[in-house]
């Protein structure tokens, strides 16, 4: 969070990107950014990568954090039975 307001205040503007980028199918060590769509484009000035749309031809926005699911509530069954 700080380093997010910290780079809207002081950062990189994102106006240089690479061409486009596609992650090989069968490495499993893909960024964030090539996880989402399997293309993905740099930043040529700081190097950060952001996931790009061949259908739309353009970046998408990216998230510093892949989405969670929501946490559910339920009861708690067995908690502190000895048996």
């Amino acid at each position: 969070m700080f380093s997010d307001m910290f780079d809207m205040l002081f950062g990189c503007s994102h106006k240089n990107y690479s061409f486009p980028i596609t992650a090989k199918k069968g490495s499993s060590n893909h960024s964030h950014a090539a996880s989402v769509t399997g293309t993905y484009v740099v930043c040529l000035d700081c190097g950060k990568e952001f996931p790009y749309d061949w259908n739309k031809m353009k970046i998408l926005p990216c998230e510093s954090a892949p989405a969670l699911a929501p946490l559910t509530a339920g009861p708690v069954t067995g908690f502190g039975k000895v048996a």
